[in-house]
């Protein structure tokens, strides 16, 4: 969830009357088959992303689309009557999620630039991994199960694998770690939402905080990354129009509202088909030489991640 790039906002202040719908207590077909395309949606941004590297420097490509995001968010709030008031108190943790957001993508964006996608892929969507082990620490009721302890260092091992590979494709130590980093971040500001004000904060609010906070850091450090422009083409704009209002605004905005009528925990459950169909994306669009440690990797991470977050069955 990937985040997400799924996924940064906790969205359990969302009310199902704001959409019109009652939530259900269980996943139905609509439900499935909407994840379902949601997480291949994620995985396909990743082969954009790295497609549309080539016409843009990584960072400034992602502060075009926080920059963008902010524009479609402000249009889509007024259209709906939505409020951009955020109550002071949760100004501070709005600004600290955002500059993780512009940290996350800095990392994420140079690790899709210098290594494959699919590497950088199983790495980056860990993050459940990283957030199920802090929140044990830190978060009242989040304590690991005997499940979860498996679903983890079945997961960080993957990660282990996927890091100690070096063999075909276009590898590089600097974007895997970056990848890992962006990992890091991600779990940064789901935890900053969960134990700060912001977590009282609609989720249109939070997204519209993250992006217009990431956008002039992005689009100042840019340079930092090379020339701003490379071999632009209109495939590149194409990429850029994608990421703008395929993900980076409305379609984590249509994440938000499947949250608003299925359980958290079945949702989260299909996040570990992202890191799947990136790595079958990279190797079919991309022609990229997943190497058999890379798949084995994948299925250690996928089937980790599905412990973490699945839901033990109540005993009656």
């Amino acid at each position: 969830m990937a985040q997400g790039e799924d996924l940064h906002i906790d969205i359990r202040s969302s009310s199902p009357a704001v959409i019109g719908m009652e939530r259900k207590a269980n996943m139905d077909l609509f439900g499935a088959t909407a994840l379902i395309a949601f997480a291949l949606h994620l995985a396909f941004n990743q082969v954009v992303i790295k497609v549309t590297s080539g016409g843009f420097n990584p960072v400034f490509l992602a502060g075009l689309r926080s920059a963008g995001a902010v524009v479609v968010l402000l249009i889509w709030m007024r259209w709906r009557g939505i409020s951009l008031s955020v109550p002071r108190e949760a100004w501070r943790a709005g600004i600290i999620a955002g500059m993780l957001f512009a940290f996350e993508f800095t990392c994420l964006f140079t690790a899709l630039d210098i290594t494959t996608v699919s590497r950088a892929s199983v790495i980056f969507y860990s993050m459940p991994v990283w957030l199920a082990l802090i929140a044990h620490f830190v978060l009242p009721g989040e304590r690991l199960s005997g499940l979860k302890i498996v679903g983890l260092v079945l997961a960080m091992a993957g990660v282990a694998v996927a890091l100690s590979d070096r063999s075909g494709g276009q590898v590089s130590w600097t974007g895997d770690l970056l990848a890992l980093m962006s990992a890091f971040c991600w779990a940064g500001i789901v935890l900053c939402v969960r134990i700060t004000p912001l977590a009282k904060v609609p989720p249109a609010q939070q997204l519209i905080f993250q992006v217009a906070v990431s956008a002039p850091i992005l689009l100042l450090i840019a340079p930092l990354f090379g020339p701003l422009i490379r071999d632009l083409q209109t495939i590149h704009l194409a990429g850029l129009a994608f990421q703008i209002i395929g993900i980076a605004s409305l379609g984590f905005l249509v994440w938000f509202w499947l949250m608003t009528i299925y359980p958290a925990s079945s949702v989260a459950s299909f996040s570990f088909l992202s890191p799947v169909f990136s790595v079958i994306l990279g190797w079919l669009l991309l022609s990229e030489d997943v190497a058999l440690s890379v798949w084995g990797a994948l299925v250690l991470v996928a089937t980790g991640i599905y412990l973490i977050n699945r839901k033990p069955k109540s005993t009656v």
